[in-house]
């Protein structure tokens, strides 16, 4: 499921759980809904409701780094896809070849992880076939260098594009991290209870129930940003294409 499927249907189950308070807010016994219950639900609520915010906050805060370490990746491995052009640039028109070849590589991976037309192929899919680099890495092995200074930028760009595979399957390892199943229901569940309780002693009229609806989308909208962030090549938060467009046109030249 997607993450605004999974978002919804936690807004549902939770605004759902502060319905069932209300329902049994008519169905127990006046004596169960004493002062003493009230501070004693109260009580139980708080600590539930910091056991939740302290999960949520770690969870938000472990999906915005798993992303800015993968943004951080895309960045990085621009400029490196700079730095190899400029090096195969200095070896000679010997390296035209391998050149066009880069080139082609930055483009092909733009085009299959942010294509311009839906193709069906999963981004994170497309970004683990592509072998564009690897391509790069055979052509470089048929140069030979005739002088030192050859040399040199030649084992500068086979050090880059060696940096440049790595890089390219440590995201892809890291683009497959996901919430585990079970820490999303019992967080899921958490929430219910705690909707539960709210439900329990509200006011049955339209304000009420407005402000209970209210605060499971907010809640539920930060369950959808942390499922978003794990998934930082698809979706509607998505890593950015800027930094190999930009790549892409200081290429070549």
């Amino acid at each position: 499921m997607s993450s605004l499927t999974i978002g919804l249907i936690s807004a549902i189950t939770i605004f759902g759980g502060a319905l069932l308070g209300m329902g049994l807010q008519r169905l127990l016994p006046g004596h169960h809904l004493s002062k003493e219950m009230q501070d004693l639900v109260k009580l139980s609520a708080g600590t539930i409701a910091t056991l939740t915010a302290l999960v949520l906050g770690l969870l938000v805060s472990s999906a915005k780094s798993s992303f800015d370490g993968i943004n951080n990746g895309i960045v990085q491995g621009s400029a490196k896809f700079i730095v190899m052009d400029r090096a195969l640039a200095h070896y000679g028109p010997e390296t035209a070849a391998v050149r066009e070849q880069l080139k082609r590589t930055v483009a092909g991976g733009i085009e299959m992880v942010w294509p311009t037309e839906k193709t069906g192929l999963p981004p994170l899919t497309a970004f683990e076939r592509a072998n564009g680099i690897e391509l790069v890495q055979d052509k470089l092995r048929e140069v030979i260098p005739q002088t030192d200074s050859q040399r040199q930028a030649l084992a500068q760009a086979q050090q880059i594009s060696g940096d440049l595979g790595q890089l390219r399957w440590l995201l892809v390892e890291q683009a497959h991290n996901q919430l585990p199943l079970p820490l999303l229901l019992i967080l899921v569940f958490w929430l219910v209870l705690l909707f539960v309780s709210f439900g329990l002693f509200a006011p049955r009229n339209i304000t009420a129930l407005t402000v209970l609806l209210v605060g499971s989308c907010a809640i539920s909208a930060a369950i959808f940003l942390v499922l978003e962030l794990n998934h930082p090549l698809d979706g509607l938060i998505k890593i950015s294409s800027a930094p190999l467009h930009n790549a892409l046109q200081h290429l070549g030249q």
